[in-house]
């Protein structure tokens, strides 16, 4: 064999792989023309094959692009052993009925192996009504647990190992007056605020885009944000003082990529905020955390939080000056999609639950609620529940996948999407600053109406059945009826008596003074959280001190899109 016949075989590998490198260049510039429209579903457009060719393509570096874990841009995780040093937090999502009930389940699950607590509350509560308010007649411990006064918070934790377990709470335009009763009965029981671990979601902007339970209108609702910050940096420092969510828009039905642009385009403005008022990024920057969505598309959702990771990285690095990797990490809450649950054959969902989850755990989270099968019915019965919480272990203890640290990073496939995703969510994010930011855009209707576009080609393709949904519109079977949670009328008509007498009891000097300070605070520049936290002491509840800011703020009033 001449010198020249030695070279062929290496010279014909390197002439396919400069024809599959013109291929996958081709079709970026196609899919980059597509997403300037705003993208879909970027799994369903996946090539034939990922190679090496796809990535050099798409302009991946990975020395730059994945880095190891631990480091900016965090694409690889957050934590330099990830599982194999600690477990990410199983933090089962519950609350209903009264506080009593809703402290029952606590035990029980934390009695089964959960490892945090996250607190679901009930419309009232999250509205800033009192269970004996009129508009709260038929909500009173319907989708989460009542909590009116200091007493149903104490009755609520009654118990808890509030020193040793990290607390969630989905709260958002009541969030400062939840976190002040918090530590209010934390401190009675002994644990001082300084070694308070937990979150609330705390963020008003997706209010306004998917979710609804809003109160006032963005301006002083940013402020109260702002004054949660401060306040937790210094008094409560193992705090996240807010959860800045994605999951609610993305069950309204935006997709992977608008997930994590709204997300960040809402971080952007908390971050934009605290900054003007002369906070320092690094330092509240550090409590800030983010809450995901886990849905369907198995290694588009792992891409989407690789993503996510990397863009906050760059973002709070050279968009704010951060400079410590604590503030630049994003650190995240994954919850699997209640909207992909299907109430046909409910038992499906346990399988779709175990996708979800599995896709959150190889995508880097650091802490995961599953939802239960039956809950396209209803509140999940305790055997769902607990059925939600072994998915959790089987997966941390018999699956094997915590033994790796990132285990698909590498992937071509992976690397491409992540690529991709990120890409398609700065084409949003350069659109929402050109708006004016995130609350601009959210008052022009933009973000609603993306969300709202995105939804509506997603239902028409399972309609039109080019999504198949199992046992929904393809693989159709009867399926016997599973037991539903239901919440006794009577503890509505319980709770109310309660708070009335609560109330009667605390009628007098101390409260009204403790409201008084929390209006002049309103009115002026100080810090709310300390009248706040004074207020719920001296008997003050959740309705009357969000009334106290009502009266100054007003209330907020939807802007319709279509």
């Amino acid at each position: 064999m001449s010198r020249n016949d030695e070279h062929e075989p290496r010279d014909e590998e390197r002439a396919r792989f400069e024809a599959r490198l013109e291929g996958a260049r081709q079709k970026a510039r196609r899919r980059a023309g597509v997403l300037a429209g705003g993208p879909g579903e970027l799994a369903r457009d996946a090539d034939d094959l990922y190679d090496a060719a796809t990535l050099e393509a798409l302009g991946v570096d990975p020395a730059r692009d994945l880095g190891f874990p631990g480091q900016p841009p965090f694409t690889r995780g957050v934590q330099p052993n990830m599982y194999r040093g600690r477990l990410w937090t199983m933090r089962q999502y519950a609350g209903f009925g009264t506080a009593a009930e809703s402290n029952a389940r606590y035990r029980y699950l934390l009695s089964q192996g959960q490892t945090g607590l996250s607190v679901a509350f009930d419309l009232p509560t999250q509205m800033g009504r009192d269970s004996d308010h009129e508009r709260a007649l038929g909500e009173v411990g319907r989708v989460g647990v009542a909590i009116d006064t200091i007493d149903d918070m104490r009755t609520l934790l009654r118990g808890l190992p509030l020193d040793r377990v990290s607390t969630s709470m989905t709260i958002n335009a009541t969030a400062a007056i939840l976190l002040a009763l918090y530590i209010a009965v934390a401190e009675e029981q002994g644990v001082p605020r300084g070694k308070l671990r937990g979150t609330i979601q705390n963020d008003i902007l997706k209010e306004y885009v998917a979710r609804g339970t809003y109160i006032y209108p963005p301006g002083p609702s940013l402020r109260l944000i702002r004054d949660v910050f401060a306040f937790a940096e210094r008094e409560v420092p193992e705090w996240n003082t807010i959860s800045i969510s994605g999951y609610h828009m993305r069950e309204a039905g935006c997709d992977a990529a608008q997930e994590i642009a709204f997300t960040l385009a809402a971080g952007v403005a908390y971050v934009e905020n605290a900054v003007r008022a002369g906070l320092d990024v690094d330092g509240f920057g550090a409590q800030l955390s983010f809450f995901f969505n886990g849905h369907n598309n198995f290694l588009e959702e792992i891409a989407k939080f690789r993503a996510a990771r990397r863009m906050w990285s760059t973002i709070m690095g050279e968009r704010f000056g951060a400079r410590t990797d604590r503030a630049r990490a994003l650190r995240f809450h994954c919850q699997t999609a209640g909207m992909t649950l299907t109430a046909q054959q409910p038992l499906v969902n346990v399988v779709r639950v175990t996708v979800q989850a599995l896709a959150a755990v190889l995508g880097g989270c650091q802490s995961l609620h599953t939802n239960g099968f039956d809950e396209a019915l209803g509140l999940p019965t305790e055997a769902a529940a607990t059925l939600a919480l072994r998915t959790q272990q089987v997966i941390a203890h018999e699956s094997g996948v915590a033994d790796f640290v990132d285990a698909l990073g590498g992937s071509y496939a992976v690397e491409a999407l992540t690529k991709r995703l990120e890409e398609a969510a700065y084409a949003y994010i350069r659109r929402i600053d050109d708006l004016g930011g995130m609350v601009a855009a959210i008052e022009q209707g933009y973000v609603q109406r993306e969300i709202q576009a995105t939804a509506y080609r997603y239902q028409l393709d399972i309609e039109e059945r080019r999504r198949v949904i199992v046992g929904q519109n393809e693989f159709v079977s009867d399926a016997p009826p599973v037991p539903v949670t239901r919440v006794d009328p009577a503890l509505e008509r319980d709770q109310i008596a309660r708070t009335r007498a609560f109330r009667a009891a605390h009628d007098g000097p101390a409260r009204s003074e403790a409201l008084a300070r929390v209006d002049a605070a309103a009115r002026g520049e100080a810090n709310l959280m300390p009248p706040i936290l004074d207020a719920v002491r001296s008997g003050a509840t959740v309705g009357e001190i969000s009334d106290v800011l009502r009266a100054i703020w007003g209330e907020h009033r939807e802007t319709l899109t279509i």
